[in-house]
């Protein structure tokens, strides 16, 4: 069918055109609202300044079509093809567009307010300055897809591909992004205010001074990220990962800290004024914390601090603790330590007591060294036991390490079920004079 054709049939009153094949034709300025175009084949032609309010192009092929400035409101258009395709300054909005394909189409400046891409494909597309507030992109893949300057304020992202995406100055802000991945791509001038950010993957990224005021990152693994800067006010980061996270100079006023893993981060001139910290407490003083300096030296005043010791001669951290905490300059916290060996991440000898246990102290001492400590200045111990009765043995290794006369004072309890399903776990308090 040509254009003509379709034209006079569309004057005179008919709507039904599914599966034409339109292909190259010249649809340019044409007004054809509420067209039924089901499976129609439009690839390559002129619909420049057309008008398709909501019209009916699902499955339909646009690929290379030229739809610049082209009316688009209300379409219903799953499955449909648009790769290739122009679509600059096009009004989208509140348009049908589940499952569709938009690779490397020219999308810039296009009103996408409302639309539904989930599951859509827009692979290197090129979204810069569109607007997309209040669109659901669910498990849509942008991947390498340029989105500089675009409005995502209050879009659905949950699950979405962003790899490698250009997201300079880009506006998230009350969008939802939970479990999105976010791996590589440029961030730098985007706002996340208030965003949902809930189990996305951020470790190792430059999110240097981004507005994260008042977002949700629960959850979130930012290992080894840069967060230099970036404020992050009333931010919940409950349970997070902020292993080695570089925190320096970042506005953590009030914000919700509980859980996170914070071993190893620098936190050098952050505000963390009524920062709620890890171990459930607010943080009142101005401090300086770094994570990283195990050997600062400790204050001449006992005054109420906390400092975290690390050490890779023992097993890090796999979950929402520290390995020990120095507290009040004198006090030593070691969290409850299993056999696991730190060379090799994993626990060893899953069946035999005797060599847990010994892997366990192994462990404690490690801790207890770096802390400048020795099993001479542990003041209390707990050990637990997947069974009362490798008392004994797990009592024999033990023994080697404490002598009667000094041996600290010790609770000892058979629980239903260990960390990793080990054998023992052992715990200590020591007192560093």
């Amino acid at each position: 069918m040509d254009a003509e054709t379709l034209l006079k049939k569309y004057a005179a009153g008919e709507r039904n055109f599914k599966q034409a094949n339109l292909s190259e034709e010249n649809l340019k300025s044409a007004d054809l609202g509420e067209i039924n175009l089901y499976g129609a084949n439009l690839s390559g032609a002129d619909l420049e300044k057309a008008n398709l309010n909501q019209a009916n192009l699902a499955t339909a092929n646009l690929t290379k079509a030229s739809l610049k400035n082209a009316q688009f409101y209300s379409v219903t258009a799953s499955s449909a093809t648009f790769t290739f395709a122009d679509l600059n300054s096009a009004d989208l909005s509140w348009s049908t567009l589940n499952d569709t394909e938009f690779n490397s189409a020219n999308l810039q400046e296009a009103n996408l307010i409302g639309v539904n891409l989930s599951n859509a494909k827009l692979l290197f597309a090129n979204l810069d300055q569109a607007n997309l507030s209040g669109g659901n992109l669910t498990n849509a893949n942008l991947a390498v897809a340029s989105l500089s300057g675009a409005n995502l304020s209050k879009t659905l992202l949950n699950k979405a591909n962003l790899e490698e995406a250009y997201l300079i100055g880009a506006n998230f802000t009350l969008a939802t992004l939970s479990e999105a991945k976010l791996q590589k791509s440029k961030i730098q001038g985007a706002k996340f205010h208030k965003a949902n950010l809930s189990e996305v993957n951020l470790s190792g990224m430059n999110l240097a001074n981004l507005d994260f005021t008042e977002a949700s990152l629960s959850s979130a693994n930012l290992k080894k990220a840069i967060l230099q800067g970036a404020n992050l006010e009333r931010a919940k980061l409950r349970w997070a990962n902020l292993t080695r996270a570089n925190l320096d100079g970042a506005n953590l006023r009030r914000a919700d800290l509980t859980g996170a893993n914070i071993y190893g981060a620098t936190f050098n001139n952050a505000d963390l004024t009524g920062a709620i910290m890890p171990d459930g407490e607010v943080f009142t003083t101005d401090v300086d914390l770094d994570f990283i300096k195990s050997d600062a030296p400790l204050p001449k005043e006992i005054v109420m601090t906390r400092q975290v010791i690390r050490t890779d001669k023992a097993p890090a951290p796999v979950g929402p603790y520290n390995q020990a905490i120095l507290a009040s300059g004198q006090m030593l916290f070691v969290a409850g330590q299993i056999a696991i060996d730190p060379r090799l991440g994993d626990v060893v000898y899953t069946d035999d007591v005797t060599k847990q246990t010994e892997q366990v102290m192994r462990n404690i001492e490690a801790i207890l060294k770096e802390a400048g400590a020795t099993f001479n200045d542990v003041v209390k111990t707990g050990v637990f036991l997947a069974d009362m009765n490798d008392f004994a043995a797990v009592n024999a290794v033990y023994a080697k390490y404490f002598s009667e006369d000094t041996a600290p004072a010790r609770a000892c309890v058979e629980v239903s079920r260990l960390p990793k399903n080990v054998l023992v776990e052992i715990e200590c308090i020591a007192v560093i004079g």
